[in-house]
């Protein structure tokens, strides 16, 4: 099981609210009402962790270990939109979320394949690390700024939980689950990581995940601005090409370790893809 190890790595790093978050440094001048409105946002997609905490264990139901797992993960997580939401408490209360507001990311999540899942999640802290460094560099209020560098780390840290995960399906559940986790991955590994050939941010929160209540059935659609996303990638923490190049990299140099097979670009990835599925069936007829 990973879930004892993960527990123990995570609760050594683990920081509290109330004494490694430097409050007393507030600066009001330094808080635009543009900037102020964006941790609002974030502060509700933060929340949406408790209906994707709810998909990962109806999804995982045999799977104790990485359930046990979302133990970690959906604390930390809500405790990032706590943090943000602490915050405005105490400089802008106004710009509070409401229950409602929060409430209203909570839908519910179709049934989707565990693996793809799985990877699509690990991408999406890679992205939002990178995303929170941006958020850090463009904020000129210095208690923000902490708080997002403070939850950046914690994103790059589920990432690399959720990598064992995927390590771990590559080579505990025979060789046929295994390339059937390689195919999934690749998969999912192809679109994340061309994000800068797509018009929408390939992040969880950003995708459709019910199809009964489409098109707004993604967590972003659902916010009280469900367009600030973009404007906030594009205009206001500028996460340009370079920023993209540098999570896709990320992500395929995680791919390359896990796979054993170097991938230095996305076409690389796609013939790694291709390749398996070409062997499928001389695979399952083995």
């Amino acid at each position: 099981m990973l879930y004892p190890e993960l527990f123990k790595s995570m609760e050594a790093v683990r920081w509290n609210m109330a004494s490694d978050i430097p409050w007393d440094q507030f600066e009001a001048s330094k808080l635009s009402d543009e900037q102020a409105y964006t941790i609002k946002m974030n502060a509700i997609t933060e929340w949406a962790a408790l209906p994707a905490t709810e998909m990962f264990l109806r999804d995982n139901r045999d799977d104790s270990d990485f359930c046990a797992f979302m133990s970690i993960w959906f604390y930390e997580e809500q405790k990032h939109s706590l943090a943000l939401i602490e915050y405005l408490r105490r400089f802008r209360p106004e710009l509070m979320p409401t229950e409602q507001e929060l409430h209203k990311v909570r839908f519910e999540f179709d049934p989707a394949p565990a693996l793809e899942t799985l990877m699509l999640h690990f991408c999406g802290e890679v992205r939002l690390n990178h995303w929170y460094r941006r958020a850090a560099d463009w904020h000129t209020e210095p208690v923000i700024k902490a708080i997002y560098k403070i939850i950046a780390q914690d994103e790059a840290r589920h990432a690399g939980a959720y990598l064992r995960y995927m390590k771990r399906a590559l080579v505990h559940q025979g060789m046929e689950f295994g390339q059937h986790a390689r195919l999934a991955f690749s998969k999912i590994g192809v679109l994340m990581a061309s994000a800068h050939r797509t018009p929408q941010a390939l992040h969880p929160t950003n995708l459709h995940v019910n199809k009964d209540m489409f098109p707004n059935d993604t967590v972003q659609s659902q916010l009280p601005s469900p367009g600030w996303l973009e404007n906030w990638l594009d205009n206001q923490i500028c996460f340009d090409k370079e920023w993209e190049g540098k999570v896709s990299a990320r992500i395929l140099h995680n791919l390359s370790l896990l796979m054993d097979t170097t991938f230095n670009t996305v076409q690389d990835l796609n013939r790694y893809r291709k390749g398996l599925i070409k062997n499928q069936p001389a695979t399952a007829g083995a």
